[in-house]
């Protein structure tokens, strides 16, 4: 049974044990399988526990994170993410990038980078994928980073977004291989987020950002946090109401994205959500200016999934008919993706 990742008064984001999914009985699957499901309609976004990626490589990963982003920027600029949108891998930094949510305009996208989102990133994915090469540092600049951890890190991920795809499709009553074809190239995106600390005066006012509210492009996100908080999800019945999530030892946080909720025909939800100030500890508040503070820095680990460029996303079996009928025009999974990537870049 699903327990809730909330504070006393607040609904959030269920947690779900995976391991009856990968480990257990046929009717332990298929009732893993339908919660998660229900959960994916319900809120779009579930916390999975026993997920399979073991822990020590999750703590090794923000190791390595942290060890890259503490160099200089002079040698993080040793591989640079490209301009433009269509090549996504490399350094992204401070300011580089604004999310925005549904906005296609330029005269809007350039309002809005006017404040900056206050984070750095890395991007690399599937070592076959020949549309985005990776683009790493210099082995001798970092070594392991690239060959000893990140590769295999990326497979790992992979491999549990496979799974995942499984529970939703069984969810479905669909074959549990259903979703594979459509993703068999796993061209995903695994980013690894630096955001350092900032102002509180600055991210109150609306000087600053962190990560404005949006939704994801692909079909599904993974997402590994660390303990610091400041991630929010859009409250499920209440527009434009927000609600905490705070971290859960242990656990992933996945998410319906944008091409999936298309592909279900709205059936699963991809949720609104958004990175504003975490709570302030005395450990490392410091003064800014009278009576402000400094955030802590936030560091956290996604892993994009999406379709083979080339998919036409129509809606699954089952989810449409006389009485629903299809929201959305087919579309190819690529199109979609770049036309919203390039708002942001």
């Amino acid at each position: 049974m699903a327990t809730l990742a909330s504070s006393i008064d607040q609904p959030s984001v269920p947690i779900i044990d995976f391991h009856f999914f990968l480990n257990g009985t046929d009717d332990q699957k298929n009732s893993t399988a339908a919660q998660i499901k229900d959960t994916f309609q319900d809120v779009g976004f579930v916390y999975l526990t026993n997920h399979g990626v073991a822990r020590k490589k999750v703590e090794e990963c923000f190791e390595w994170s942290k060890s890259f982003f503490d160099l200089s920027l002079e040698m993080k600029m040793l591989a640079p993410h490209p301009p433009g949108a269509s090549h996504h891998r490399g350094y992204s930094g401070i300011g580089r990038e604004r999310v925005s949510q549904n906005v296609f305009d330029r005269d809007a996208i350039h309002e809005l980078r006017k404040v900056p989102d206050i984070k750095e990133s890395f991007e690399s994915g599937n070592v076959a994928d020949n549309l985005q090469p990776n683009i790493w540092l210099p082995e001798d600049k970092l070594p392991g980073f690239r060959g000893r951890f990140m590769e295999d890190f990326f497979v790992d991920c992979a491999v549990l977004i496979r799974q995942v795809f499984s529970a939703i499709a069984l969810g479905f009553s669909l074959p549990p291989t259903f979703f594979q074809p459509f993703h068999s190239r796993e061209l995903y995106q695994l980013r690894l987020l630096h955001y350092p600390p900032i102002s509180e005066h600055a991210l109150s006012s609306g000087e600053k950002g962190r990560l404005d509210a949006h939704s994801d492009f692909g079909t599904l996100t993974l997402l590994f946090q660390d303990d610091v908080g400041g991630l929010e999800v859009e409250h499920p019945k209440q527009a434009g109401k927000f609600m905490p999530v705070r971290p859960v030892e242990g656990a992933v946080l996945i998410n319906i994205a944008d091409c999936l909720m298309r592909w279900s025909n709205d059936s699963l939800k991809s949720t609104i959500h958004r990175v504003v100030s975490p709570p302030i500890t005395s450990e490392d508040a410091g003064e800014h200016r009278e009576g402000d503070k400094m955030t802590s820095a936030r560091y956290s680990i996604v892993c994009f999934a999406a379709a083979n460029p080339d998919i036409v996303v129509d809606a699954l079996p089952g989810t449409w008919g006389e009485q629903k009928p299809k929201k959305y025009e087919p579309i190819k999974a690529g199109e979609y993706i770049l036309k919203r990537m390039e708002a942001t870049y």
